[in-house]
């Protein structure tokens, strides 16, 4: 027995309606979500944290630790280095974290080792970051004989 229902799916309207219908929500769906993706790209990338918030620059410097004759860089070396070199550029404070790294090294050879991470935040009007960053890398390279450290700068607003 057919009901009404079946009677109106049959007819050429409502197969129309049914797929235009199916069309307007996958159109709403998609836009939905590149607009939810818009708008946490803005947020990520526009405006303050809060309204304490202030923009700094951020600078990461990776630190290796194996030397070329397989030694490694103790944490106290690394303290030491910390102390004399950085803090003394950076006394209003930093950041230092551990872990694993690899590399490519200039023979083409990967190296795994055990790595530091330095972060420094500094205010934009700092004009003597930029060098003092540079020679904290060189003095580091200089004194456990490594070929490089990885810096990443960005802008970020933070808040204290």
């Amino acid at each position: 027995m057919r009901t009404s229902f079946d009677n109106v799916m049959r007819s050429g309207r409502a197969k129309v309606f049914a797929v235009s219908l199916g069309v307007v929500l996958t159109l709403t769906l998609v836009a939905a979500t590149a607009a939810l993706a818009a708008i946490a790209i803005l947020n990520t990338q526009v405006g303050p944290v809060s309204s304490q918030s202030t923009s700094f620059y951020r600078t990461e410097l990776y630190f290796g630790s194996e030397r070329p004759d397989g030694s490694e860089v103790t944490e106290e070396e690394l303290e030491r280095f910390v102390d004399d070199e950085v803090t003394p550029r950076f006394p209003d404070g930093l950041t230092l974290l551990t872990g694993e790294g690899q590399f490519r090294d200039s023979s083409g050879e990967i190296v795994e080792e055990h790595s530091y991470v330095l972060i420094l935040l500094y205010p934009p009007n700092d004009k003597e970051a930029n060098d003092e960053i540079e020679e904290i890398r060189e003095d580091y390279k200089r004194a456990f004989e490594q070929e490089s450290v990885l810096r990443v700068d960005d802008l970020e607003q933070v808040s204290f």
